[in-house]
């Protein structure tokens, strides 16, 4: 059997003395969309920062393409592939939405910048019309817009969308959700990190629940929502 697109196994790690993973395991297929839930402080931007080589793992393994990447810095994981849309946007406010697309592939894909960004045009439309328009005068979905869009700019073989719909309206969170949809029609790879339960079950491929640090549910969306403990933990319904 092939190995899976990416695989963590036994991840630990923390901040200092305080250890925040407790020996996290999943994986992910080419092609999934696979929801990564949980609820505030339970661990999952520590395990983005670990994925992305902002912070070094204590223990466990993670191999992308089959290959081990745990140890490498955040400038060779994005050379190979994995793109981090870090929760809060963060943009860079002062430039423009054209000269932030442009950073995006300051590292990966510089030589396709033209023909991507023409794709994130298309992709999304208001961003071309805002082009010369200074980032930190965008709406707040805009902007989250700018910042996936910086993120398609270094071709991404596996994005990591971390909270996207925070801070957006119903409206606007619908919207995200639709886009990540297509983007995964396109052929993306998304790990979606995400408080927002039942948009994401609507979306993924399967579902991984996060608790203290470490897995406790997974499965396909509509085996989850069907879990009594998923029903009272995250919904309120038992």
């Amino acid at each position: 059997m092939a190995d899976p697109f990416l695989k963590v196994s036994g991840l630990r790690g923390g901040y200092g003395a305080v250890e925040v993973l407790r020996g996290v395991d999943f994986d992910i297929e080419a092609g999934e969309i696979v929801a990564l839930l949980g609820s505030n402080g339970v661990g999952k931007t520590t395990l983005s920062s670990i994925l992305t080589g902002l912070n070094p793992a204590w223990a466990g393994s993670v191999t992308f393409k089959g290959q081990e990447i745990g140890k490498l810095s955040a400038g060779e994981i994005i050379d190979r592939g994995i793109i981090h849309v870090p929760e809060g946007r963060h943009i860079f406010p002062n430039l423009s939405v054209r000269e932030n697309l442009e950073l995006g592939s300051y590292r990966r894909a510089r030589k396709n910048r033209a023909a991507n960004i023409a794709h994130v045009y298309e992709v999304f439309p208001r961003l071309a019309e805002r082009q010369s328009q200074k980032a930190g005068t965008l709406s707040g979905g805009e902007q989250q817009m700018l910042a996936i869009g910086r993120g398609m700019m270094a071709e991404p073989e596996l994005l990591i969308l971390d909270e996207p719909s925070i801070g957006l309206s119903p409206l606007l969170v619908e919207e995200m959700f639709d886009l990540i949809t297509k983007l995964n029609a396109e052929g993306l790879t998304i790990l979606l990190v995400e408080q927002n339960v039942l948009q994401s079950m609507e979306i993924a491929s399967r579902a991984f629940v996060m608790e203290n640090g470490a897995i406790t549910l997974s499965g396909k969306p509509a085996e989850l929502m069907d879990d009594p403990e998923l029903q009272r933990s995250y919904l309120g319904l038992v």
